[in-house]
């Protein structure tokens, strides 16, 4: 039986040791934290059971079962072929973490941070295990939307990237390779391309907010959930890619010419989405809808397993 260390059990690491378990892995949960770690598994049962409610997860309280709280550090990385980070966000705290499994893991063990922005040099350098260093970035949620981008430093050996591309297939994720570091990774910088551009566009008066997430919804996030942006553009023109390449190449850098250089992230524009927002931004209806968009999740996903694999 393989084994997984999480260190750091807030709601990345509980996502990853769900994943795990619920693929066969046996898991050690560490969180410096007094106490979380152990809360963490009481949630992920609730979490299993619910994934199981989906047909997502057949054997709910197995899955459970392997899925232990260590006593400390030292003890989640005993035996571990992975361990998989997800502590706090700052560079200095990664230096410290890893500096630390580093000391302490076994030598074939993979070390791997959940981080969304900092590259795995910038943790790793001048490591002894450097080169067993990486960073594989999940999607929050990470147990319902598997992608997950697998960043190496330039130093990490490549065998280190190909066993760890293995152990995430093996627990039922979607890996992409990074060739070269690039802080934000793909899919943050995709994303923050698209979440400028609608505050530009709400903030220029263009369209409410409420009508720019109806054209995410109900448009382009319909053919995303099923194909990316290339496979999008391949079917929108007879020739495929280089027809619509050729067709629509200068009407597209005409408009992304329009938004260069100016600001986005604007506390004008933040408070002019805000004064058309009529929902209030209170704790209580987060949760209340992130555990609604979790269920639908749920839902698609079991129905994309389902579906029949598209044609070639």
């Amino acid at each position: 039986m393989t084994t997984i260390a999480i260190i750091g059990s807030g709601l990345i690491g509980r996502a990853w040791a769900t994943i795990f378990a619920s693929h066969g892995f046996d898991v050690a949960m560490h969180d410096p934290a007094p106490g979380v770690a152990r809360a963490a598994r009481t949630h992920i049962g609730r979490n299993l059971k619910e994934l199981a409610g989906h047909g997502l997860v057949d054997d709910p309280a197995g899955s459970l079962k392997r899925i232990r709280v260590a006593t400390d550090l030292a003890d989640a990385l005993k035996g571990a072929a992975l361990a998989q980070e997800s502590g706090p966000e700052t560079i200095e705290a990664k230096k410290t973490l890893f500096a630390q499994m580093d000391a302490l893991a076994p030598a074939g063990c993979i070390l791997a941070s959940s981080t969304s922005f900092i590259v795995a040099s910038l943790f790793s350098e001048g490591l002894k295990g450097g080169r067993r260093c990486l960073v594989a970035h999940p999607v929050n949620p990470p147990h319902l939307v598997p992608i997950v981008e697998i960043a190496p430093a330039p130093w990490t050996d490549p065998a280190v990237v190909k066993k760890a591309t293995r152990l995430y297939e093996r627990a039922g994720q979607v890996p992409i390779l990074l060739k070269k570091e690039s802080p934000g990774f793909v899919l943050n910088r995709l994303q923050a391309v698209l979440l400028a551009e609608a505050f530009r566009i709400v903030g220029d008066g263009v369209c409410s907010p409420k009508d720019l997430d109806k054209t995410i919804r109900d448009g382009l996030g319909l053919r995303w959930s099923f194909m990316g942006p290339f496979e999008t553009i391949e079917l929108n023109a007879p020739g495929g890619i280089p027809d619509y390449a050729g067709r629509y190449a200068a009407s597209l850098d005409a408009m992304v010419k329009q938004s260069e250089g100016k600001p986005a992230f604007t506390q004008a524009t933040t408070d002019a989405i805000m004064a058309e927002w009529p929902e209030p931004q209170t704790p209580e209806r987060i949760k209340r809808l992130s555990n609604w968009r979790d269920r639908r999740l749920a839902a698609l996903k079991a129905h994309k397993r389902a579906a029949a694999r598209k044609p070639t």
